[in-house]
């Protein structure tokens, strides 16, 4: 058995990376940059860096890689930002209640699915307000310009997700619709959000829209950046759905309301299934951008992950030539290790839907 893997082994190397001039040249090139640039790296991060000490003295010998020091002397400001010491624990709960619910909806074979759905979607949001806001049950006020790190970047993640797919599905049902005015205001408002810079929305959001406000009436500026979050990845999400719309050969809706169906019925039973379906790729590449996106919440004076970690570059208790490049290859491991998870499940689900689609066939 060992010789035929090891055969059919050699045969896969010679067939993809050797089969040709053009391949074999390629194959040499990819592994010239591996070896020029990702050797190194993991000889900076891994073999030369210094991972234990309770000072910057530990990383300034010249030889020495990341600092990793430095990402545990500050793992508190970079998971929770300058949220209250004493309350931490009401987000540890947050985060412990969110990640059970959603390895639920994840993991195939559980039951009650859409139950623990309907409860991520409507009571979890209430469970979340109360514990990290305060100020009820004896809690303790905690502003939301105290909330940071990695806690804010996944709560302006999970807040656009959650709310750009079913605002996108109506925006995209609503420029597809034969009233001329819902039909209008649809392309009109996803056109102009579309062609807008998110930052230049986040300015308004948190500069502008107060002046708007009558007086004596205010919003928080967090929910206001959640708000233009929200909306700015609703009409990207609008233009992945109606992708999927149009792909639904129009022969399906015309049967469908030859037997009797109304509009909401085909559409949320025959239409939209399948519409989504074939868009998966696409929402998921927007919840990618939409994860990566949360870093400019910082323009507007909120600490998030990245936030947080370019503040502590200015620490001179871990001044060091690496202190930063550790920083930021950190961040840019979670954000990478986040994105690349949602990417991997998308694409479970995709040969799962396959599968199911060829036992049904």
């Amino acid at each position: 058995m060992s010789a035929l893997t090891s055969l059919n082994g050699v045969r896969w190397i010679r067939e993809n990376l050797f089969s040709s001039f053009g391949n074999t040249a390629l194959t040499l090139f990819g592994l010239a940059v591996v070896w020029l640039v990702l050797v190194p790296a993991i000889d900076w991060a891994l073999v030369r860096a210094v991972w234990s000490g309770d000072s910057r003295e530990v990383c300034l010998d010249p030889a020495a890689g990341a600092c990793w020091p430095y990402i545990e002397a500050r793992l508190g400001q970079i998971v929770y930002g300058f949220y209250d010491k004493a309350a931490r624990w009401r987000v540890d709960i947050v985060f412990v209640l969110g990640a059970i619910g959603i390895a639920w909806l994840m993991l195939p074979r559980l039951p009650s699915k859409w139950l623990v759905a309907a409860l991520l979607l409507t009571v979890y949001p209430i469970i979340v307000f109360v514990l990290l806001s305060g100020g009820i049950f004896g809690l303790d006020v905690v502003p939301t310009s105290r909330w940071g790190g990695l806690l804010l970047t996944l709560l302006v993640a999970a807040t656009g997700i959650v709310t750009s797919l079913p605002i996108g599905i109506a925006l995209a049902l609503a420029r597809q619709s034969d009233l001329p005015v819902i039909k209008w205001m649809a392309i009109a408002f996803i056109e102009i959000v579309r062609g807008v810079p998110l930052i230049t929305l986040l300015f308004m959001a948190s500069n502008l829209l107060p002046l708007f406000l009558p007086d004596g009436m205010t919003a928080d500026k967090l929910v206001r950046a959640l708000v233009a979050f929200s909306l700015f990845s609703s009409a990207y999400m609008a233009e992945v759905v109606r992708g999927g719309l149009q792909a639904i050969p129009r022969g399906q809706t015309e049967a469908a309301h030859a037997l009797g169906l109304g509009y909401w019925t085909v559409t949320g039973l025959i239409v939209l299934p399948q519409a989504l379906r074939l868009v998966i790729p696409g929402i998921v590449n927007t919840f990618i951008g939409l994860f990566k996106d949360t870093t400019l919440i910082s323009i507007i004076g909120f600490f998030d992950l990245l936030g947080v970690i370019q503040s502590g570059n200015a620490d001179p208790d871990w001044a060091t030539p690496n202190t930063a490049f550790t920083g930021y290859i950190f961040v840019g491991a979670v954000f990478w290790a986040f994105c690349f998870g949602l990417s991997r499940y998308a694409g479970a689900v995709e040969t799962r839907l396959a599968h199911a689609d060829r036992g049904q066939k």
